[in-house]
């Protein structure tokens, strides 16, 4: 798989039925590897492993409500009261992150309204905080420590 702009961990991999396999600690389950979840494996480590997000309280593959239809949200972190608190979108590394990948990420904001999303295709990682009261959002120039997020 390709290199990405997250740091390199050991991974767990088998091959059923032909397909390569990936553990997801998460789901505590292998799930087929595509190039999209080679990014997501490597963000949760990140995420774990260097700013202190607590693997507990996150979840992968997440299911909401979207104007009657069923969605999956990449990632969702929640704070220790279990109110969502980020959403992550993942998009393989050959996926360029645009305005309609915010938008999607926007969608699912309208069902569990958090205060960061994050978007990453492994090589470039975006994170906005929401302001509602203003209406807005700013882009913050890094990824913050799950104590930030929690405050």
């Amino acid at each position: 798989m390709l290199q990405l702009n997250l740091p390199a961990y050991e991974t767990r991999m088998c091959s059923r039925d032909g397909k390569t396999m990936i553990f997801d600690p998460l789901r505590k389950a292998y799930v087929a590897l595509t190039p999209e979840e080679w990014v997501r494996q490597h963000f949760v480590n990140f995420l774990t492993n260097f700013k202190g997000y607590p693997a507990t309280l996150m979840a992968n593959e997440v299911a909401i409500m979207l104007n009657g239809m069923k969605r999956r949200c990449d990632t969702v972190v929640y704070d220790k009261e279990l109110r969502p608190r980020v959403i992550v979108e993942y998009k393989a590394p050959s996926v360029k992150i645009t305005k309609e990948v915010f938008a999607q990420i926007s969608r699912y904001n309208l069902t569990l309204q958090v205060d960061y999303l994050i978007v990453s295709n492994g090589l470039r990682h975006y994170c906005c905080k929401m302001d509602y009261e203003k209406g807005s959002f700013t882009f913050l120039q890094e990824i913050p420590e799950y104590s930030k997020i929690t405050e």
